[in-house]
């Protein structure tokens, strides 16, 4: 067995270097120590819970649909590293950054990994009997992608895109939990994140790009080579008027003219505008400062999209607590 080391970018000095050294391998596993994937997961329906509340307003039950998306984003992220890591071991020895995870290092066998993913997702599926069936068997239909998802990287330079439509899922799941149907507003949201996953993902992988073309795996850093400031910036700004399109969409559903009460403009494209500048800032801003030669600066700039999530939480939920107030 290989001695127990601190993984590259795991947080430094965190809970889970704290913890004792048998259950450590399997937190790394489940990716306790780099706990961004986590938020990236679970956003994603928090983003849904605040756009189905343009229309249908906030509620009490909300707080209930939030908590169990945080839970099963923890143990379903956790599930889908594990699974990611049973397929991608003799890849992630070949890497630098994933050389000492748990399977290529030797902390945990391939028979102990399959056994915590399977704890993993029974703990997925009790959070998920909380919900309606509907969300139920929307959330159950994610699981093809979650499990094509580690082999795209090597058939395609678009393995980011199959993650937006993986990490993002749970935006549909929570507004048919809040609202019991879906309609063309989500889809253009859903849409949109799937840009914004491209986008922060490509960045991600600029931390790997010379291990990748040795070994032949392949991603958009990859594909966009030299340009890959403008191919951020440009599914960036498809991602910008994709969510654009999905809140005029929902607002001129709306029985409430959301935009006039919080804006004070009769016209939805103000409330569009207003809304999405604090999220596009950020999304521009990381284009700004992305260095692709620059591993460190790229690695910050990933994480930074909790930030950018939280904002358009943020200013997604104001017209509507404007209105209650």
């Amino acid at each position: 067995m290989v001695a127990d080391k601190t993984i590259k970018d795991s947080v430094t000095g965190g809970w889970v270097e704290r913890m004792p050294e048998r259950l450590r391998p399997y937190l790394r596993l489940s990716r306790y120590d780099r706990p961004i994937g986590f938020w990236l997961l679970a956003l994603p329906g928090w983003i849904g819970l605040a756009f189905a509340a343009l229309g249908y307003g906030f509620a009490w039950g909300d707080l209930k649909w939030a908590v169990l998306i945080g839970i099963g984003a923890v143990a379903m992220r956790g599930a889908g590293c594990t699974y990611n890591d049973i397929i991608d071991r003799d890849l992630d020895k070949q890497v630098e950054r994933t050389t000492l995870r748990p399977l290529p290092a030797g902390t945990v066998t391939l028979k102990q990994a399959w056994i915590w993913l399977v704890l993993q997702c029974l703990a997925g599926l009790v959070v998920l009997a909380f919900f309606p069936r509907q969300a139920q068997i929307i959330a159950v239909s994610s699981l093809a992608l979650v499990a094509v998802y580690p082999f795209m990287k090597r058939i395609t330079y678009w393995p980011q895109a199959w993650l937006g439509l993986t990490f993002n899922w749970a935006v549909l799941v929570a507004y048919v939990a809040k609202t019991g149907m879906v309609d063309l507003s989500i889809f253009l949201l859903y849409a949109g994140l799937v840009f914004w996953t491209i986008g922060y993902d490509t960045i991600y992988a600029c931390q790997d790009t010379e291990d990748d073309a040795l070994i032949g795996v392949k991603s958009t850093a990859r594909l966009f080579g030299g340009k890959v400031k403008l191919g951020v910036g440009a599914v960036y700004l498809i991602c910008i008027f994709l969510i654009g399109f999905a809140l005029i969409y929902a607002i001129l559903l709306s029985k409430n003219d959301l935009a006039s009460v919080f804006f004070h403009v009769d016209t939805s494209l103000a409330g569009y505008i207003i809304v999405l500048i604090p999220f596009a800032v950020h999304l521009l801003w990381q284009v700004f400062k992305l260095d692709p030669n620059n591993g460190e600066l790229s690695l910050r700039i990933f994480k930074s999209n909790r930030m950018a999530a939280l904002l358009l939480i943020l200013t997604l939920s104001l017209p509507r607590l404007a209105n209650m107030l």
